[in-house]
């Protein structure tokens, strides 16, 4: 039977008819997400992304929370500042809304090479599927067809480094994608697990940054820290995820280096995918509202939780 290859290809239904991959669903996906771009677009200029709606989620989240007294005083600094900014009559536009980018991997070169474009001002070709693509840890082989894609492109271009990754293999990256040393241009993602990252982490920034190359440090503590739970759902604890945000923070300060960013894979929904956090999520608890087809996500608690406590981090740097 094929693998499920994801929604783009073929079904998750295990038939060999919902299996055999559908060209036809590349445009249903191209439609999809073209819609749903164009729904974020109007909330974002609607006033649903103003700073002080989502202070109120943000209060909603303490108030209903198990963990919310935890961040009520962050909560109620963030409220001060807001509310002396109104009553000073300050009232940015930058407070209303937002500048919305998207981002994808770079996996179905098919989909991807369809809707490259040549623009009209620079004639430099950009793949206009997102604003920012990137390369997983298992398809950025050198001499691969996805890098090579990547390298012919001028959008920012991010790879995933899991924790066998060398700096040699860093630097040879940097010399395919971004030869010109042009800063945004190359973002490395680091997937190294928990227990990895404070291992592995110094030695990648630090040949790096010795190299005089300006790229983007940003960590994914989602991958590296998946297992599956004895009921044979693949699931990931809230406490490593946070360990290794924590790990990326630390080597980052401790070499005087910048840490760009966290790519995490949440929902808003109250999905029971992952396991801990506030609401003590357990591993009986998994099959009660486990929805995803593929990995595990943080729920709309567990996000909130980790935003806070990454404000912490940062508030602590």
């Amino acid at each position: 039977m094929p693998a499920y290859r994801g929604d783009a290809v073929n079904d998750l239904e295990f038939t060999l008819e919902s299996r055999t991959p559908d060209p036809d669903r590349l445009v249903r996906v191209y439609n999809t997400s073209s819609a749903t771009l164009n729904l974020v677009r109007a909330f974002t200029q609607g006033g649903f992304a103003d700073l002080r709606q989502v202070h109120e989620w943000n209060k909603g989240f303490i108030r209903d929370s198990s963990v919310g007294e935890r961040y009520e005083a962050m909560a109620q600094e963030i409220g001060r500042a807001l509310a002396f900014m109104t009553s000073a009559g300050v009232s940015p536009e930058e407070f209303k809304t937002v500048d919305f980018y998207s981002s994808h991997e770079a996996l179905i070169l098919e989909y991807e090479k369809a809707l490259t474009r040549i623009d009209s001002r620079t004639d430099l070709p950009y793949d206009v599927s997102a604003h920012f693509l990137w390369i997983g840890e298992r398809t950025r082989q050198l001499d691969g067809a996805h890098i090579d894609f990547a390298s012919k492109i001028r959008n920012p271009i991010g790879v995933k480094l899991g924790p066998k990754s060398t700096v040699e293999d860093a630097l040879t990256l940097i010399d395919r994608l971004d030869p010109d040393r042009e800063p945004g241009r190359l973002t490395f993602i680091t997937r190294m697990g928990a227990g990895k990252i404070r291992e592995v982490l110094p030695a990648l920034v630090d040949g790096v940054t010795k190299s005089g190359a300006k790229v983007l440090w940003v960590c994914d503590p989602m991958h590296g820290n998946t297992y599956e739970a004895p009921s044979g759902y693949k699931t990931r604890k809230f406490d490593d995820v946070l360990d290794e945000v924590k790990g990326f923070f630390e080597v980052h300060k401790s070499l005087g280096t910048h840490p760009g960013g966290i790519h995490i894979e949440l929902t808003g929904d109250d999905v029971t995918e992952c396991v801990g956090g506030g609401e003590q999520i357990s591993h009986e608890d998994l099959a009660s509202r486990y929805e995803s087809a593929c990995d595990p996500r943080l729920n709309h608690s567990q996000s909130l939780e980790l935003a806070f406590l990454v404000a912490e981090m940062l508030r602590d740097r």
